[in-house]
């Protein structure tokens, strides 16, 4: 092997442990990836940007920010309206039918995002016994279409850079439509194993909410009771901080002295209850912004803020933003906010301030969950405008009448007009990780082949076995991008596995198609663990799931997901 080959194959091999060791920062990884192959020569600079500005890639982008104006609009607001009832099947079909459906053609994560609430504050069933299967739906109709998740898409970029052109918008749709029927039905059987975790009968209880008393305050020197304090709506006193000392519970008689922190627990909507006391600041009078303007968001796994706390990390300075509570579903969280240690998973609630949306590190660290921030809402013409354009430009992709790239390239330019969506927010939301994963993974596929190592790979497999034994490589592939997918992360998974795909397939000198489709549906099995997928992770707090939980439901869905696509994927794509 020649110097290029040994120098690709160690930072090929050395980006998987990178992958594994900090699991929480893929796109740094690739990044450095991309800056080593570029150094040492391994591509060229026509390779460089044609990786940057891939086809697919940018129709991956494209469709991610159009999203950003759908979920503005009250559709899937409307939907999550109709899905619960009184009957617990009856309830668990129609969360299932409309989450997989959703999920087929806009962007996932604001699917269970919408649906959160709504099935966290319902007054019929244990959330826990739904959240799950809403995780799981939403991934399973992810497999239906072409843009059903950013996996899909991934692997269709790099499948434009080896082939020309793009896989068709429903050549998922025929064993993905087996895949929501099987592991639909495996779901329905094994939801009886989910906990029924109590739930507090607002979806907004048990955030803490922190308020100081400052200087010349009118409740200085009175008790809890003679200030009113005892008699809030849907707001209860839990915890008294004085002097750096603990005080719960907090007695009626307890007499107030300046400086005291009280910790209140109940629903963040009703916050402004306590601007009605003269001298009680909460952080976001602390910071000079306004408890009207709150927005709510989770805090990523792979966000800075974890294992540190608000003081620590001088939270104001990063993101315009003061937390104004906190909620950890499934513990409690006790003391000042300021000194509570973060975890991923945690809700926050926001008062941000007007640089906060232009802020580029909040994708970074934060789902924002759609539908509770304080943003413009979308009506009217303009709703229609995002919706109709979204689902016509999909359509006219689907039936060949134009490329889906100049149809979302048009509609952008639209919704940025009409004022549907701004620049600000488009910058502010930019997917650069996605955009620097993929980037990378195509610019390693041409290092690959361009130090001989595709072909290199291609000829020892070729030498070794015989065609006979294609479906066992087949199976592999499956096995080890479903691992890659459980411990690293979905999109990373799909993006290194492929150029191994790609290998196998030359070697065997088969079709390639049958394991483009094998990487892309087994980069979407995420079902066991509740960091591989980002709705896994939303639901996994606000279900108060345990580890155990996943296994013991997913375990199932993901066997039975596994056997369908080995079976199915040689019948309608056959080498």
């Amino acid at each position: 092997m020649s110097t290029d080959a040994y120098l690709t194959i160690s930072i090929f091999l050395l980006t998987i442990c990178g992958l594994l060791k900090y699991q929480s920062r893929p796109a740094a990884v690739f990044g450095l990836t991309l800056l080593s192959l570029v150094a040492l020569g391994l591509v060229s600079k026509t390779q460089l940007l044609s990786s940057i500005a891939n086809p697919g890639l940018i129709t991956l982008i494209l469709l991610i920010i159009c999203s950003f104006a759908l979920e503005k609009t009250r559709l899937l607001r409307l939907i999550a309206s109709k899905v619960i009832v009184v009957g617990y099947k009856t309830t668990l079909i129609r969360l299932f039918g409309v989450t997989t459906m959703c999920s087929a053609l806009l962007n996932n994560t604001a699917v269970v995002a919408t649906l959160l609430s709504p099935i966290r504050n319902n007054p019929h069933h244990f959330a826990s016994k739904l959240l799950l299967p809403l995780s799981y739906a939403a991934i399973l109709g992810g497999t239906l279409t072409l843009i059903g998740t950013s996996t899909n898409l991934i692997v269709n970029s790099l499948f434009i850079d080896a082939e020309g052109h793009s896989l068709g918008f429903f050549s998922f749709t025929a064993i993905g439509l087996m895949l929501v029927t099987g592991c639909g039905a495996v779901l329905a059987i094994c939801v009886r194993f989910l906990p029924e975790n109590e739930q507090l009968l607002d979806g907004s209880k048990g955030y803490f909410i922190d308020a100081k008393i400052v200087d010349k305050s009118e409740l200085i020197g009175r008790s809890v009771e003679a200030n009113g304090l005892r008699h809030l709506e849907s707001l209860f006193l839990v915890e008294l901080v004085r002097e750096g000392r603990l005080i719960t519970p907090v007695a009626p008689t307890e007499v107030l002295q300046e400086n005291d922190r009280l910790i209140f627990s109940g629903d963040i909507t009703k916050l402004g209850q306590l601007s009605q006391f003269s001298g009680l600041e909460t952080f976001a009078h602390k910071n000079d912004l306004k408890d009207s303007n709150l927005t709510e968001v989770v805090v990523r796994q792979e966000s800075i803020l974890v294992r540190k706390t608000l003081k620590q990390v001088g939270f104001r300075a990063l993101f315009d933003a003061a937390v104004v509570a906190i909620r950890r579903d499934g513990e409690n969280i006790s003391g000042k906010l300021g000194d509570v240690e973060l975890q991923s998973g945690d809700f926050l609630v926001l008062s941000v301030g007007d640089d906060f949306k232009s802020r580029r590190n909040l994708s970074k660290n934060f789902i924002v969950l759609s539908g509770v921030e304080t943003e413009i809402r979308l009506n009217g013409w303009k709703a229609w405008l995002s919706v109709g354009g979204f689902l016509a430009s999909i359509a006219l992709a689907a039936l060949g009448v134009i490329d889906l790239l100049e149809g979302l390239v048009i509609l952008l330019g639209l919704l940025i007009f009409s004022q549907s969506i701004n620049v600000n927010e488009v910058m502010r939301r930019l997917p650069v990780d996605i955009w620097l994963i993929v980037a990378s993974a195509i610019l390693l596929s041409h290092a690959l082949v361009n130090a001989g190592v595709v072909e290199l790979i291609g000829g020892f497999v070729n030498q070794s076995v015989g065609k006979e034994h294609a479906y066992l490589a087949l199976i592999l592939v499956y096995i080890l991008t479903w691992l890659m997918t459980e411990l690293v992360t979905n999109n990373a998974a799909a993006a290194l596995m492929f150029p191994i795909a790609y290998s196998l397939a030359l070697g065997f000198g088969v079709d390639f198609l049958p394991f483009v489709m094998t990487v892309a549906f087994a980069a979407s099995g995420s079902f066991i663990s509740p960091y591989g997928y980002q709705t896994n992770l939303m639901v996994f707090n606000a279900g108060q799931y345990k580890l155990k939980d996943f296994v013991k439901v997913g375990l199932p869905v993901s066997i039975v997901y596994g056997l369908i696509v080995m079976i199915a994927v040689p019948i309608f794509f056959p080498f």
